[in-house]
């Protein structure tokens, strides 16, 4: 994550998580669903505070935080979050019926491949695009956009 995207403890911030070549993945429920359980699991067990949030096709946008205190810090949750939905997400595109099977799996394969850190498939691009919180005006702004 670069300098600009830093994120610091104890600020909220409004993320972008955006699919590798934004490729439609959650125009299907199953993997809407997916989303939807790890951000509730994240939230039970290591104390992410959600305060909006808006899935899109290919991407997801949410301003969230931890608190001071929190034993996980904001980008301890987003790797975890991102590393469960990626092995999950592509679980459910090899076992449900999916018309771009073979297309969608080529694309997150492609663009793992030549990144030793990725074993198989990388589903999300890199950066959460993050952008903290500092007036009621910027959230404002991005209220716009979703819920």
């Amino acid at each position: 994550m670069g300098i600009n995207n830093k994120i610091n403890q104890g600020y909220l911030y409004f993320l972008t998580l955006t699919v590798i070549d934004w490729v439609d993945v959650f125009t299907r429920p199953v993997y809407k669903h997916i989303i939807v359980d790890a951000l509730k699991h994240c939230q039970q067990i290591k104390g992410l505070e959600i305060y909006a949030w808006c899935l899109m096709s290919n991407h997801l946008h949410f301003i969230a935080g931890v608190k001071e205190d929190n034993e996980f810090t904001l980008s301890d949750i987003l790797r975890d979050f991102k590393k469960i939905t990626n092995k999950k997400i592509i679980e459910k595109i090899n076992t449900e019926t999916e018309s771009r099977k073979k297309w969608m799996l080529n694309q997150f394969e492609f663009a793992g491949r030549y990144n030793p850190k990725i074993k198989d498939y990388k589903f999300w691009q890199d950066g959460n695009e993050a952008k903290e919180i500092h007036t009621p005006e910027f959230c404002s702004k991005r209220s716009t956009i979703s819920i």
